[in-house]
This record gives structure tokens, sequence and C-alpha cells, in this order.
């Protein structure tokens, strides 16, 4: 299974002393923690797209660039690129270039958004909401698939056998779905045989599982190969050398942030006892020691047999040199740990 670690770039107040960091400062903190994950080889680094004052990035493909140049093993993926509100074309020939700048790393998770200020912003009217995903998903495989296109939709002016430049290194640059737990994209990804990323950000992770399958069983109804199948799980993390200490430190920043984006959707402010219960061995919450994280990683791989986890770091500012340390956990404790166990019993007698 790969593990990754995917991001929103928060640029938020820190909650116990009140300052926000300026934006260059962010980004070079950022551009520190993709390069440490690539040294602890770890296999993906995805950075999200949102067009609000709380999330720095609008771009991911530029900041993937920056870090093309600085990795050199690490894949590179958006976290997610919203489609709905962007040109496929445009997408594409972006993560090309992230693709020929990396040697062949690059990856799009491809969305409709968790937030819709990018769909005024851009000329949309949210009444599409999803069949502008829909079409702009397809022609976005489209264009993976074959140099020149010929494009006919609703959502966007005609594409007369034209070519789409530059091509990527890689054959086909890997496009994923992600989704938040809509049936409809479910059967959208299965369809188009893409790969599959669940975010699971609440509640209980078991909820999920009917998705899983429901994934399953159409991927194989749609005709393709089961084996080539790929899952991915997101969830929000922290790791810190003791349990206590990592919800401690993690509370302050995760509860100003949902809270925040609760006040905007009508829901209550989140509390210390939400907080604890999703900590519980079978919640939705990664935050505690490398054992515990460890362990619902597993846990949850029981339940999805997935083949990537990524975990969300971080839900809220934290100070630098924390978030450096939960990514060394990750890297040094947790992503071995994981992998060691689920080794397939012959690799694990041929290493003793």
């Amino acid at each position: 299974m790969e593990l990754g670690i995917s991001t929103f770039v928060e640029l938020t107040p820190d909650p116990l002393t009140g300052k926000t960091i300026s934006p260059y400062q962010r980004i070079q903190n950022l551009m520190e923690e993709v390069k440490l994950a690539d040294q602890l080889g770890l296999d993906v680094f995805a950075i999200g797209e949102h067009h609000r004052p709380d999330f720095l990035v609008s771009s991911p493909a530029t900041l993937l660039a920056a870090a093309a140049a600085t990795t050199k093993n690490i894949r590179l993926s958006s976290a997610v690129s919203v489609l709905s509100s962007d040109d496929p074309v445009r997408v594409f020939q972006q993560f090309a270039m992230v693709d020929l700048l990396s040697g062949g790393r690059a990856e799009i998770m491809a969305g409709r958004g968790s937030f819709n200020e990018s769909f005024p912003l851009f000329g949309y009217d949210l009444e599409d909401y999803d069949t502008l995903f829909d079409e702009k998903l397809k022609l976005l495989v489209a264009i993976n698939d074959r140099e020149k296109v010929t494009w006919h939709g609703k959502h966007r002016t005609v594409i007369n056998n034209l070519g789409v430049y530059p091509r990527p290194l890689q054959n086909k640059i890997p496009i994923w779905v992600a989704i938040g737990g809509t049936p409809a994209s479910v059967l959208r990804a299965a369809t188009l045989g893409l790969p599959l990323t669940i975010a699971i950000i609440g509640g209980m992770p078991k909820q999920f599982v009917p998705h899983t399958q429901y994934y399953r069983d159409e991927f194989v109804n749609a005709g393709h190969d089961i084996n080539s199948l790929q899952l991915g799980i997101n969830s929000h993390a922290y790791i810190a050398d003791e349990s206590e200490q990592a919800a401690d430190e993690f509370f302050p920043v995760y509860a100003a942030v949902m809270s925040k984006i609760g006040s905007e959707r009508g829901w209550p402010p989140t509390t210390r006892a939400q907080f604890d219960f999703m900590r519980s061995p079978e919640g939705a919450l990664l935050v505690g020691s490398p054992q515990q994280v460890i362990d619902k990683i597993l846990y949850e791989h029981e339940l999805f047999g997935n083949t990537r986890f990524m975990v969300q770091f971080s839900v809220g500012t934290l100070p630098h040199m924390q978030m450096m340390h939960s990514i060394e956990l990750f890297g040094n404790v947790v992503a071995p740990a994981v992998k060691k166990a689920l080794q397939p019993a012959k690799e694990k007698e041929i290493q003793q």
C-alpha cells in the first residue's frame, strides 16, 4: 500500500498566539515539508486547490512544479484540482509540465470541490455543479488518452481534431477521482476505470464500506480488470511522540478550522468530546502516537482493502517544527510498520 501526505496549505491564525505567518513563509515551510517527505521515502505528496483566504493555494500545479525541482522520487499530485470550474485542457497542460519537470511523477486528483467560491469567480453556475464535473472529467480523460481530440459538450467550446501539448513523460498521467461520499461520483470513477480516493473526515470509517464495495462492483461491471483497481483513503491526521500530547497540540488548531467551516454550513462548534470520540480506534481522526496511527491505518485497510492511504497534514496552522516532527514520525515509524504488516507472507520469509 502506498502512503502519502496531503495538505490544503492553511493560512490561519495560531489559536494560541493569534498570529498568522506570512504567505511567503508558509510556502517556504511547505517546500521543506515536501522535501522531507521525499527524503523519508514516502510515496505521494498532494496539494489542494482553494479560492478563499484561509487556504493559500489556488494553483497546485505551480507549487508541484517547484517541488519537482527539489525532490527525487515522491509522486506529486493535486488534492484536489477543482475541475468543475477549470479548463481541462489547461489542467492537463499544467500537469504535463509538472510531469516533465519531475521525471514522470505527476498525478491529478480531480474533484468537484468541497467549497464553491471558484464557481462565481470563474463564471460558472452552481446549478451545473454535477454536470460540469461529469463533462470536464470525460474531456480530461480524453485528452490524457490521445494527442489529438475532437470534443463537443455543453459547457465548453467545441474542439475539432486539435492537439493538446505538451505531452507528459508518462504514457498517461494518473487521474484519480476524489469524493466525500457521493454515490454518483463513485459510479463515475468506476465506469471510467479511474482510481478513487475517498475523504473520510468525520464519523466512523466503517460507514464508507458500502461505497468501496459499490466501487468494486461497478468497476467490474464496466468491464475493467479488478487487478488494476486503485482505491485511496484520505483522513485528517497528526502524530506526536505520545497520545495525549498529540491530542492536546492538535485539538486547538483543528477545532478552530472545523468550527469556522461549521459556522458557514450551520454546524455547531467542534467540542473536545467530539474530537476525542473521533480519535477512538474506530473513529475518523488519526491523531495520536505512532502506534495508534499504525493501528488505525491497518484497521481501515481491513475495512477497505485500499491501495493508498493519505494523511492530511495539517488541519489548521501548527508550528512548523511540530509539523516537521509529525512528518518524521509518519515516514520513519508509521510507514515502515504499516508496509511490513501488509507484506505477503512469502516476502516476510525471504527478509527473515
